[in-house]
């Protein structure tokens, strides 16, 4: 691998020369074109990804994850870094500068990623292809014949793209890389359940059965025997292989949960420093981040204690837990009710919003959907899946409704305002509606930004009176908790140490999470490393700079201004969002309001 990255950083360097000696178009031209093109190449080595957002230039194909592909990324991500820099900041406007600053972070953040091997050893129970591959149906449009065809092509590749995900974890095992083993063992079990299924029940052959109502009789039947073939020659046999590859080889190989962490891996812990900076877009010591949520916690406890005396008649912390985590009619006890709660509290939110947020409101509708058995029995709770571009598909709130008895009543309305509104939808949505800004500030961004919305939206959502009851204002106090751990949680298990049943344990303790939501958590945590770091930080991040407004600012203090100024940008990282508060700060206080 060290051949083609050294390669790709000379040509890249070379690139950058020539764009900097033309200065043809001066550097606006200049950034503005770089950022079309970053954008274009990343849409075309992110296909999945374009048919998310409604572009199907891409739809008869999957990524590339063998290390030729790999090395062509990196390559590509380095010549657009490169050309970055080579642009002059001094000779930007204000909005170009945030721009070349987003555009940096963003392809560095991904050339980070990619240094750290990760497809060589994650085996995948939440995201996984085992899971991305059967979602697709859920976001890909098929209207035409042409794009029925494109989409049994697309199933076609798949054979081949499990494939190159089975040889890279073979590539991970000769250098000592594998995954945790629980890790390995649910993914296992989730292939166990698609390969013994008939054809027509897996996600895949839904657009079999919603076949547009123009078409010929000969199209729907061409396209129906046609995707029921490459499901049966190419997913099948590759999610066969795909199993006995992770029973035969990475099965006994695999990590016990003694070292579940990055800290077992070689040059883990250099990685967790590195996904540190990615997710929160701040470089930050694992130790000193670790301190903080052990303070969190701390603060939590005190509250849980205060509210549960008001709520609960008792301020025991354990007593509390108890009650919450056993008590029947905490639980929701079917499927519907679940769904029925979400779209509650959707609604109730949604007819919110104009009191709280200015101009910045999104015009593309949230909905709610149930997850699918693919996924349900090892995923967390819930998800946000963003809208098609083109505004043909709305933003979605996934909900989890697997063993309903085992979900607690007093989350519900948290999760739903985190995942949906005012959190990520609208969060979310608004960026891809922003204009005037490049095509890739609406799309991507940086963790700690969103994820510490949404976080912040789960508070947001009290001073909105949106809570019905102090019971589920626990469940606001213990999803803040929650994120405190993963601080405390995430730093222990990949720079520290920790076993998987200390994070287990320590979030068993300080938080009111159903227990089987905890342990998928967990292994999320060691799937994902640093991911988990950027809801906490994220908000603090938020919260701190709205008390520094309303300070600063006291009488002139808006908060529809604030919001807007806030989300007015994208998913900026955080020091760029300061700059942006701050410059909202000196606004207000000239007396020329909030910005546009």
């Amino acid at each position: 691998m060290l051949r083609p990255v050294l390669f790709a950083t000379l040509l890249a360097m070379m690139t950058a020369a020539a764009f900097a000696r033309s200065g043809a178009a001066g550097p606006s031209q200049d950034l503005a074109k770089l950022c079309d093109r970053y954008w274009q190449g990343y849409l075309q080595a992110n296909p999945t990804t374009a048919t998310g957002l409604g572009d199907k230039r891409y739809d008869d194909r999957l990524e590339d994850l063998s290390p030729v592909g790999v090395a062509k990324e990196v390559h590509r991500l380095e010549g657009v870094e490169a050309s970055a820099r080579a642009i002059a900041p001094e000779g930007l406007s204000a909005s170009d500068r945030l721009t070349r600053d987003a555009l940096i972070e963003d392809v560095g953040s991904q050339l980070a990623y990619l240094s750290c091997g990760f497809d060589q050893w994650v085996v995948d129970p939440l995201g996984g292809p085992q899971v991305q591959l059967m979602n697709l149906p859920d976001y890909t449009s098929i209207e035409t014949p042409k794009d029925a065809a494109a989409f049994v092509k697309r199933v076609r590749a798949m054979g081949p793209y499990l494939n190159d995900h089975v040889a890279n974890l073979r590539d991970g095992l000769h250098e000592k890389k594998t995954a945790p083993v629980d890790a390995v063992l649910k993914t296992i079990d989730q292939l166990e359940r698609l390969t013994s299924s008939p054809v027509e029940s897996l996600a895949l052959w839904k657009p079999a059965l919603a076949v547009h109502p123009a078409w010929s009789r000969s199209e729907r039947d061409r396209f129906t025997a046609d995707l029921h073939e490459a499901l049966e020659s190419s997913l099948l046999p590759g999610l066969v292989r795909y199993r006995d590859m992770l029973e035969s080889e990475i099965l006994r190989a695999a990590r016990p949960p003694e070292k579940a962490g990055l800290a077992a891996l070689p040059g883990g812990v250099d990685c967790y420093r590195k996904m540190i900076r990615v997710h929160t877009s701040l470089d930050l010591d694992p130790e000193d981040v670790h301190r903080m949520g052990l303070e969190a916690v701390a603060a939590f406890r005190r509250d849980l204690a205060a509210l549960g005396a008001k709520a609960l008649g008792t301020s025991d912390v354990a007593e509390i837990q108890r009650r919450l985590r056993e008590d029947p009619a905490m639980h929701f006890r079917t499927g519907a009710e679940i769904e029925a709660k979400a779209r509650e509290a959707l609604a109730r939110a949604e007819a919110a919003v104009p009191q709280w947020f200015g101009k910045i409101q999104p015009k593309a509708p949230c909905e709610v959907r149930v997850m699918g058995m693919h996924e349900a029995p090892h995923s967390t709770i819930a998800y946000y899946r963003h809208p098609s571009a083109d505004g043909k598909r709305p933003g979605t709130y996934m909900i989890n409704t697997y063993l309903p008895e085992t979900r607690p009543r007093y989350e519900a309305e948290a999760l739903a305002f985190h995942e949906s509104v005012p959190g990520h939808h609208l969060q979310i949505a608004v960026a891809q509606e922003l204009t005037g800004i490049p095509e890739f500030r609406k799309h991507e961004g940086v963790t700690a930004f969103v994820e510490g919305w949404g976080l912040y939206a789960e508070r947001l959502a009290d001073e909105m009176g949106l809570y019905s009851s102090d019971v589920d204002r626990i469940g606001m106090l213990s999803f803040d908790a929650w994120r405190a751990c993963r601080l405390v949680v995430d730093t222990g298990l990949h720079a520290e140490g920790w076993t998987r049943q200390q994070a287990i344990d320590y979030m068993t303790d300080n938080s009111v999470l159903a227990e089987n939501n905890i342990a998928n958590e967990v292994d999320r945590y060691i799937t994902w490393p640093g991911q988990a770091l950027a809801y906490k930080l994220g908000q603090m991040e938020i919260l701190k700079l709205r008390d520094e407004a309303k300070t600063r600012l006291g009488s002139r203090f808006d908060i529809k201004a604030f919001h807007d100024a806030v989300l007015g940008s994208g998913a900026v990282a955080l020091p760029v969002l300061r700059r942006q508060v701050e410059a909202y700060i000196a606004s207000a206080a000239a007396g020329a309001g909030g910005p546009n």
